[in-house]
């Protein structure tokens, strides 16, 4: 279950992509869940998604 506060949910998806993910796609496909939705709630708080550092920033 992941975090409504979006937040929270950066911390919680920062936290997984810095100690278990490589990449977004591969956290959303292990979680089964969406990449568009994590990325346009994270969007609300201005928060965008750095390939280069697999970080939201």
């Amino acid at each position: 279950m992941l975090p409504n506060d979006p937040a929270m949910l950066l911390s919680y998806i920062n936290m997984k992509l810095r100690d278990q993910y490589d990449s977004l796609e591969r956290l959303c496909d292990d979680l089964d869940i969406s990449k568009s939705e994590i990325v346009e709630k994270l969007k609300t708080i201005d928060y965008i998604y750095d390939n280069e550092k697999n970080q939201f920033k």
